[in-house]
């Protein structure tokens, strides 16, 4: 009998260790990827994921001038947090212990100082693409094993259309023969949510999943680092699209909260049951109803409460708390530790792939301070380099608020012109009489510049992928010629949306894939292909000519990118928009109506003063500015001409 207990005990025995080992803690990944040495700010945040790995009882390095300031142990025992001072580092492999663990984590040397670092500027023109339907360059990264399930379906506006890296690679050319300057891409991240039934995926790109990867649909991350090199050897620019805001509902942070405010408002999650709807986030019980739902806070859309002095808590709440909506979490900036893994994101990309700007998606939606302290560590970092907020509010007081400036610094150096958009998508459809109405809105528009610490870094546009493209259904040229001649004129950093250039139209009524239509002969089996002259329609060409002229034209242009502005009251239907550097001018005049019109030279007299000629740059046409101009309906000139004093 006494045998048979100690075998029992020896049995025991030995599943316990066998258990033991079965849960020791791992390391299966630890963001960042690696990092690098000689950064202003010699802090370093490691967040290791792996079962058990919050329990280990030491964490320890040899490597020479790193030393561990501190170990964080989240709720969640699958996370660990290791705050490093690489203040002494060298570029070298360093190897961490976690207990008997050892993990080697690579640390390199930079490509460039931070000051080295250039940004995107008023000398720029944006060009703003989504990957997934600009161009497919192949086809072997359609289906990737192992990733939720998705459906490549370009019949189907809101599901995936296959486009990718390789893609806006081959084309790089045409964004040089068009002559924009920068190329900004929806987010290029990984986003592996499946798609539904009803149609919906996340090919856009706002439901970040991973923020250390590419996409696998677009490519690999190096194949995003070469696509930057390349088109720097071109002379573009590249700006990543960014959200800090919100992740996607498959991030591992979801189904493994780090910790307990690690998102905001989290408490229906615990309430979910499996079938959930990846685009409503709500499961659906047998009579139609979700008890998760009754706990879902969703943001309330409206940005006022982020600056308004008489704000309530609970408006100020729905408007930072809630989530943009129930498949994309919201990401809790307050935490003090999920802010520097996303401050330490921003910097890796900048380091890794050399971007040379960033745009922030829903940037009054996060909390205002730990923004601020994103991009006060940014500006340091990187002293020349330039990020753009989307702040989507109409008024340039608002717009106004966020750019750096002031005791309450944003430290954000460029903001989104809502207030352009806005007014100009208004006139196209008015008459200019009367004070407020037509190009009128433009001119009221302007009136606040007093508001921007710095209006030449506003950046302006006339549509995007969230809006109606500005041709709606139809195809009005005079229109489009009138704003895309005001906008890269007038003291903005000008942004156009892919497909503008070939007269793509299309409206938001029924889904937003109707304005995020394939660029045409970007993808295998394409008839027409817009990418080439022969390839274009008639229309198609003449809007493209039209516009590479002007875009050549504006590059390196003094005038247009140091000149001071001056505009003048619409008089006769006519709007003048003047810009000047030294004896150099540009005049942007405008018929805001659709009848014929007088531009009376004379009540410009302040810019012109003695000139006698000037160069229509559209058509390279000579007006003589001794003498009233008659314009057509809706025509637009752009005169360029030395001042004679």
């Amino acid at each position: 009998m006494r045998q048979y207990f100690i075998m029992i005990a020896l049995l025991l025995s030995t599943m316990t260790m066998t258990a033991a080992r079965n849960t020791r803690p791992n390391v299966t990944r630890i963001d960042p990827t690696n990092w690098y040495v000689g950064m202003k700010n010699p802090q370093l945040q490691l967040m290791v994921y792996g079962r058990g790995i919050r329990d280990v009882q030491t964490v320890t390095t040899d490597y020479p001038g790193v030393r561990i300031d501190s170990i964080v142990r989240l709720d969640s025992p699958n996370y660990l947090l290791v705050y490093l001072d690489l203040r002494g580092a060298q570029a070298g492999t360093m190897t961490l212990s976690f207990d008997k663990l050892r993990v080697d984590y690579e640390l390199k040397q930079r490509q460039m100082r931070g000051e080295e670092h250039r940004g995107f500027d008023i000398s720029d023109v944006l060009y703003l693409l989504m990957p997934d339907r600009f161009a497919s360059g192949r086809a072997d990264n359609d289906q990737i094993p192992g990733m939720n399930t998705y459906v490549n379906d370009r019949t189907k506006p809101s599901l995936r259309h296959g486009g990718d890296m390789e893609g806006i690679r081959q084309h790089l050319d045409y964004f040089t023969e068009l002559g924009v300057t920068a190329l900004w891409f929806t987010p290029v991240l990984e986003n592996n949510s499946p798609d539904t039934p009803n149609g919906y995926s996340t090919y856009h790109g706002y439901a970040t999943t991973d923020y250390y990867k590419v996409d696998p649909r677009f490519g690999t991350n190096d194949e995003y680092r070469q696509l930057i090199s390349e088109a720097h050897g071109k002379g573009l620019k590249v700006v990543m699209d960014m959200i800090f805001n919100h992740c996607g509902f498959e991030h591992p942070w979801v189904s493994d909260m780090p910790s307990k405010d690690w998102l905001n408002t989290p408490e229906w999650l615990s309430e979910k049951q499996s079938g959930r709807d990846p685009m409503t986030g709500f499961t659906t019980n047998a009579d139609g109803s979700d008890p998760a739902k009754s706990a879902y806070l969703q943001t309330s859309y409206k940005l006022t409460p982020v600056v308004d002095p008489y704000a309530s808590e609970v408006d100020l709440k729905e408007t930072v708390e809630g989530w943009f909506v129930p498949s994309m979490p919201d990401l809790n900036q307050r935490n003090p530790h999920l802010m520097r893994y996303l401050i330490q994101n921003s910097i890796w990309w900048i380091e890794s792939a050399g971007i040379d700007g960033i745009r922030m998606d829903t940037y009054p939606y996060a909390f205002r301070e730990p923004m601020a302290q994103w991009m006060k560590e940014l500006n340091e970092e990187y002293p020349n380099f330039n990020t753009v907020g989307e702040t989507w509010v109409t008024e340039p007081a608002y717009t106004a608020a966020w750019q750096g400036g002031g005791s309450d610094s944003t430290y954000l150096k460029t903001v989104m012109d809502f207030s352009f958009f806005d007014k100009l998508n208004q006139a196209k459809h008015e008459e200019t009489d009367g004070w407020w109405n037509g190009l009128n809105r433009l001119y009221n528009s302007f009136v606040y510049d007093y508001l921007y610490p710095d209006p030449s870094s506003v950046l302006a546009f006339i549509e995007n992928h969230d809006t109606d493209r500005f041709l709606g259904a139809g195809e009005d040229s005079l229109m489009l010629k009138q704003a895309l001649a005001l906008l890269l004129t007038v003291r903005r950093i000008p942004q156009l949306y892919y497909g503008t250039e070939v007269m793509m139209n299309g409206t938001k009524e029924v889904t937003d894939g109707n304005v995020r239509c394939d660029f045409p002969g970007g993808f295998p089996g394409d008839t027409h292909n817009a990418f080439t002259p022969e390839g274009r329609t008639q229309k198609e060409q003449q809007m493209f000519s039209w516009l590479s002229r002007l875009l050549h034209w504006r590059h390196g242009n003094e005038t247009i990118i140091r000149g001071y502005q001056t505009q003048f009251i619409p008089y006769a239907g006519v709007y003048v928009v003047a810009r000047r550097w030294h004896r150099n001018a540009v005049l942007t005049v405008l018929n805001g109506t659709s009848k014929p019109a007088t531009m009376e030279v004379a009540r410009y007299a302040e810019v012109i003063e003695k000139t006698k000629m000037a160069e229509d740059v559209l058509t390279g046409r000579q007006y003589d500015l001794t003498k009233s101009i008659d314009l057509k309906p809706r025509q637009s000139l752009v005169l360029e001409f030395m001042v004679e004093e």
